[in-house]
């Protein structure tokens, strides 16, 4: 079976999301790497950030973010590119991400490192994004809260490159149509 032209990316803060996709988009010869979060960056002024109860302006500029990311990907990939989008996409917001995609087949991604390690990594790098959630709350609302849609990947102990073998060897299997 082949790989698909579009590969969706999500995890929790800190889960490795941009690095694995950065890498993932890097073995294909004609890839672009669509970083949702760019989108919630574009707004100069107004935006409502997300919080652990969200309110109707925090979800809708979250989704409006998605909706975006998802009509580049879709560019992306009906021009030719694998197209690899990478952002939080998690609990009821997976499917609804997914469907917002008019590419078929999606590789969808979840990286799901301990929250121990998500913990470590958020210490150890410059930018810092638990500010009103913790990895713990947040690791929770992945693992109770989202669809088992695609591959799910411990990444713990994992390198990036020993993380793209996976997603490249196991995602035909998960496949989403």
């Amino acid at each position: 079976m082949d790989l698909p032209n579009l590969f969706v990316v999500t995890g929790i803060m800190a889960a490795g999301k941009s690095t694995v996709a950065e890498a993932l988009a890097m073995r294909f010869p004609r890839s672009a790497h669509v970083r949702g979060d760019s989108f919630r960056r574009s707004v100069v002024n107004g935006y409502t950030p997300m919080t652990p109860n969200p309110s109707s302006e925090a979800l809708g500029d979250l989704r409006l973010r998605y909706k975006l990311a998802a009509k580049a990907a879709d560019a992306y990939a009906e021009s030719g590119y694998v197209a690899v989008v990478q952002d939080i996409i998690i609990a009821g917001e997976l499917p609804r991400f997914i469907n917002l995609l008019q590419t078929r087949p999606v590789g969808v991604v979840v990286l799901a490192p301990s929250a121990e390690v998500v913990a470590q990594r958020e210490l150890e790098r410059p930018k810092k994004g638990y500010t009103t959630f913790t990895p713990a709350t947040l690791d929770a609302e992945l693992r109770a809260n989202t669809e088992r849609i695609g591959l799910w990947i411990d990444t713990s102990a994992l390198t990036v490159d020993e993380t793209v073998d996976m997603i490249l060897e196991r995602i035909p299997a998960t496949l989403v149509y």
